[in-house]
């Protein structure tokens, strides 16, 4: 408060010493004592009136750009000062109150705005360009960890998800099992382990029993642990960990999609990212940014490799779909189709989750004397299934096994398309058109 009355009176000092100027010649030029007290007195009001609206003024000229909101205060304090002036200068109310009643007009708009929620303006921060090849390997390993999670710091938040959607079916914690893919705790370590498995027959693609021998023609089976995590990437059915095949397959099929293809789509720079993170989350250091991408080189030909220039920044969506795709991608999007049969819907031949003939079985579900949800209808049964996959479970799949996280992946469009689809799949029936 003093600042703001030394500053009010370092700007108006020449108008108060005028008024204080005019008290004393009042004081000493009229001799008729009531005239006198008059004057000097109006006089007093005036220097009083003019300090608050110095006053007010320093308040406004500091506040205005500032984020305490008391730019009414000083509206407040001009619209006194000219009411005060009003009562004793007669010859000029009328006016002092026109102005009076303006400024208060103005400090309640003021007020009103101010009270209003606060957006700060100004230009969108400049998104910078990611080189890869100059990060650090902490810097990579933090890229990695945004893609597989959404952020640094997340792996242990239960569903958190990222643009790789790798927690979909991965456990990463040791101790952790997972229904539809391996743990991948320890994976560096493990490398060498699956090279020397007979199954992988390595150096020889040919022998394999896997419905894929080769990532693509002539490219040759790994040769050491790092190429074996990119060939798993690349091509998961060119060796499947035993017990996590495709059902009915024998182990021949993996359920996994290559993640540098769609919808996943991630480009080598950014599957470098997730492999340094997996080697520093268990201390060991990682191979070069140059040598992991020679390694996915080798299983992904140039022609399959996405382009840098059509990438988005990780985690610039925390959505799956938003609602904008056809229905067919939203299934494949989310990984529907890794886990459900869905006729109608291409590639969707998963077996680890019930077949979705939804139009003939929801209602069935419903009726069920195990049900314990809340659907009336097979609309409301198949929205509960997919943003709470617990409320019933179907037999004899085990609970757990669906992710719970849909309900904050996919936007509330994707949601409708995806339940106004499957309501219409109805057992021996011709699948509704996409």
């Amino acid at each position: 408060m003093s600042n703001l009355i030394a500053e009010a009176l370092s700007m108006g000092w020449m108008a108060l010493a005028i008024l204080v100027g005019l008290l004393v010649y009042f004081q000493v030029s009229i001799s008729d004592p009531a005239a006198k007290k008059r004057a000097v007195f109006k006089t007093f009001i005036g220097i009083v009136a003019t300090f608050l609206l110095f006053v007010a003024i320093a308040n406004y000229a500091n506040n205005f750009y500032g984020e305490n909101r008391l730019l009414p205060v000083s509206l407040v304090m001009i619209t006194v000062t000219t009411f005060m002036m009003a009562l004793y200068f007669t010859n000029l109310s009328a006016l002092l109150k026109i102005g009076g009643m303006m400024f208060f007009v103005a400090a309640f708009l003021s007020g009103y705005g101010n009270w209003l929620p606060q957006v700060e303006g100004g230009f969108p921060p400049v998104e910078e360009k990611k080189t890869w090849d100059s990060m650090t390997p902490q810097q990579l390993a933090d890229e990695g960890e945004k893609i597989i999670f959404g952020g640094v710091g997340k792996n242990k938040e239960q569903g958190a998800i990222g643009k790789g959607q790798c927690p979909l079916c991965h456990a990463f914690h040791a101790g952790m099992l997972g229904e539809r893919a391996p743990n991948l705790a320890g994976l560096p370590g493990r490398g060498n382990e699956r090279l020397g498995d007979p199954k992988y027959s390595k150096g020889n693609p040919s022998k394999r029993e896997y419905e894929v021998k080769e990532a693509f023609p002539g490219s040759g089976t790994a040769e050491n642990a790092q190429e074996y995590i990119a060939e798993s990437h690349a091509c998961p059915s060119c060796y499947v960990v035993s017990g996590y095949g495709v059902k009915g397959t024998n182990d021949k099929q993996s359920p996994m999609p290559a993640i540098h293809k769609p919808p996943i789509s991630l480009s080598l720079p950014e599957l470098a990212a997730v492999d340094t993170w997996m080697y520093l989350r268990e201390g060991i250091d990682a191979p070069s940014f140059e040598e992991i991408v020679k390694s996915y080189e080798k299983f992904i030909p140039e022609a399959d490799r996405p382009k840098q220039a059509d990438e988005k920044p990780a985690g610039a969506t925390s959505l799956m779909a938003d609602g904008s795709e056809p229905v067919d991608q939203i299934f494949a999007k989310g990984q529907c189709i890794s886990c459900h049969t869905i006729p109608g819907i291409p590639g969707a031949v998963g077996t680890i989750g019930p077949k979705l003939e939804e139009g003939t079985t929801a209602a069935q579900r419903i009726k069920d004397p195990t049900y314990k949800g809340t659907a009336k209808s097979p609309t409301e049964y198949i929205m509960e299934s997919i943003v709470d996959p617990s409320a019933f479970v179907v037999k004899p799949f085990p609970d757990n096994t669906m992710p719970k996280v849909f309900g904050q992946k996919l936007s509330a469009g994707a949601l409708k398309k995806i339940v106004d689809y499957l309501s219409q799949v109805k057992t021996g029936a011709p699948p509704p058109k996409i």
